[in-house]
């Protein structure tokens, strides 16, 4: 099937960039433009931590060059949309005509209401800043590091800073990090944990002042602050929907084929609400990118939302978050907790599918659980020998994965990604990495891909295919 319409993109994030992508893989022949407001490619911006503890640089993180036919404007922005005439006018004066238009403007930092943190002109104050580009990564100077806000974000930074070898003391108002997603268990073994390589935590404590070099605590207390990290949330960019006349609640609302209140007007990724949800994880927007290419492409198809893992990105630390916090429906629970080696699992299930999970320390069970979970499978009846990866509990949960299955969410590599580089010669970490960029993120897919690799050579051996249909 070939389409020839021409779609503009307002927006050169991950989301926006994984669309054009597979748009083209999925037959649609027309014209691609793309606007991005940032001065440089498109970059992965789940990696941003990794520039924090030098791993990697800012160049590293940019993706792939566009497909052929695909015109991408960097350093240009959307001011205003012009749904009778579909027209888009921009910064630089310009109006350009689409057949279908795609919002893919992201969320902007959430900034809190704390004294001294903006300037009388809305800017932030000398010393603070957000971590949402490769500048602000860059723009950290040496001294003491204060990290605001114990969520996924503030956490990464936290420990990408210690890499790093800075100081670093995080203030969280919950009573341990990731308060909304953990059991106190799971909270006190990361908290543990974030001590254990020399973070200074101040939890169920908030800020009520900053001036620069120092942040004031709601008990009098006084950090030093040579630099301040918000790490507090992020906010739908919707501004330009809004005056387009779109409806927004939290996000642009977006019906299951990703349309807006306008036909011809689609959104995706961390500005788009759909199911009344703006998750506002990368493979919730990888996964609306997919979807949205096969519509465009004019497959008849519609959305169907994932079943959303929320994954640390820290090496040597495994923790992952299965689900809502207290799924509905569950009838069962199952407890391993482990503190002295740092484990815990806490399971719970509907019937004999995973409504819900928390691990931290048990990377073999995750994988697993992971996959089981996306897929809505049923658990082994063992699930004590699950929870604590052995080989016979790996063994009967290992499931077939089909090609499309991501593996590596840092850097969205799928299992056929993988197979081809195998194909391709392939054939340990390193040289996988080096093809698909695949482990290099938080490091935390290694396991899976040593399976992947491990069935293809298997396949290979005994001459059957290496394709679709193997597990890992």
């Amino acid at each position: 099937m070939t389409t020839m319409h021409h779609v503009l993109v307002v927006g050169h994030g991950p989301a926006a960039h994984r669309l054009v992508e597979r748009l083209r893989a999925h037959g649609h022949r027309g014209p691609v433009t793309v606007l991005g407001a940032e001065p440089r490619p498109a970059y992965n911006r789940v990696l941003l931590t990794s520039v924090l503890d030098g791993s990697l640089t800012a160049g590293d993180l940019e993706l792939p060059a566009p497909p052929d036919g695909v015109r991408v404007r960097p350093g240009v922005t959307a001011t205003a949309v012009d749904r009778a005439r579909r027209l888009v006018r921009t910064d630089t004066g310009e109006t350009l005509r689409y057949d279908r238009l795609v919002l893919a403007t992201g969320a902007r930092p959430r900034i809190p209401r704390l004294p001294g943190v903006l300037t009388a002109d809305g800017r932030l104050t000398e010393g603070a800043t957000t971590l949402r580009t490769p500048d602000d990564a860059e723009r950290l100077a040496d001294g003491r590091v204060v990290v605001l806000g114990g969520g996924v974000l503030g956490i990464e930074t936290t420990l990408a800073l210690l890499r790093a070898g800075r100081d670093v003391t995080l203030v969280h108002p919950g009573p341990h990090p990731l308060h909304d997603r953990l059991d106190g268990t799971a909270g006190a073994l990361l908290a543990s944990r974030l001590r254990s390589v020399g973070a200074l935590l101040r939890t169920g404590r908030a800020a009520v002042e900053y001036r620069p070099g120092k942040l004031v605590l709601d008990d009098g207390e006084v950090l030093r602050a040579d630099a301040l990290v918000l790490c507090t949330g992020v906010e739908p960019e919707t501004a330009l929907a809004r005056r387009a006349g779109l409806a927004v609640r939290t996000g642009i609302v977006v019906d299951r084929h990703l349309r807006t209140a306008d036909p011809r007007i689609h959104a995706l990724g961390d500005c788009a609400e759909f199911g009344g949800e703006v998750p506002g994880l990368a493979g919730t927007a990888w996964e609306q990118a997919e979807s949205l290419a096969r519509i465009l492409a004019g497959h008849d198809t519609h959305h169907r939302a994932g079943r959303p893992v929320l994954r640390l990105r820290a090496p040597g630390l495994d923790l992952a978050c299965l689900g809502p916090p207290d799924p509905s429906g569950a009838t069962r629970h199952i407890t391993l907790s482990d503190p002295a080696r740092g484990r815990h699992a806490a399971l719970a299930l509907d019937g004999d599918r995973v409504a819900g999970a928390v691990l931290i320390g048990l990377p073999r069970a995750t994988a697993a659980l992971a996959q089981l979970y996306a897929r809505d499978l049923p658990v082994p009846s063992d699930r004590f020998a699950l929870l604590l990866g052995t080989a016979a509990g790996a063994h009967r949960a290992r499931v077939e994965l089909p090609d499309a299955a991501v593996l590596c969410h840092c850097n969205h590599v799928t299992k056929a990604d993988l197979l081809r580089a195998w194909r391709a010669g392939a054939r340990d970490l390193t040289g996988i990495a080096a093809a698909t960029r695949a482990t290099t993120g938080c490091g935390g897919c290694a396991d899976d891909v040593r399976l992947v690799l491990a069935s293809a050579t298997g396949a290979s051996a005994t001459g059957t295919s290496a394709t679709g249909g193997n597990s890992a």
